[in-house]
């Protein structure tokens, strides 16, 4: 339990940026632009890059890339749940028209739901918590290069 908490707090933490991002764009009703939804990209993966940094720091001898890894998919798959889960309630609860506002968009011939639209913001999620692992890890690991000497 001691080595989950640390990305539980930054997936916490990512969540309510996320939240807090959606909740301005939705001031000014942007937030049924998806161009905007390009920075939650951004967010998740500042994210991220800070859980897998931080870890380093904490255990600069023990880091590997698998416990580096674990670290960022647990913080970004924490911070899509979550963030999905509130999309839902918002959608739902809060703003019942925001899907019918979403939508006007795209072409008005296709039936779709809530449960379509949580399902691509959730895809959405995990495929960006992978690709930003990834990415991230590849500028924290640990070189197996060895440096030569002058």
């Amino acid at each position: 339990m001691k080595h989950i908490t640390l990305p539980i707090r930054f997936g916490l933490v990512t969540t309510a940026c996320l939240i807090a991002y959606f909740l301005i764009l939705g001031i000014f009703n942007l937030n049924t632009n998806p161009m905007f939804s390009i920075f939650n990209g951004v967010i998740t993966g500042f994210g991220i890059y800070e859980t897998i940094n931080y870890t380093k720091l904490k255990n600069d001898k023990d880091f590997n890339y698998t416990i580096g890894f674990q670290n960022g998919l647990i913080t970004g798959f924490i911070a899509s749940i979550l963030f999905t889960i509130f999309f839902v309630v918002y959608a739902t609860e809060i703003d019942p028209k925001f899907i019918n506002k979403l939508l006007t968009v795209f072409s008005s011939d296709y039936n779709v739901h809530i449960g379509l639209v949580a399902f691509v913001v959730a895809v959405m999620g995990v495929t960006t918590t992978i690709v930003m692992t990834l990415t991230c890890m590849q500028f924290l690991k640990k070189s197996n290069n060895i440096t030569q000497k002058a």
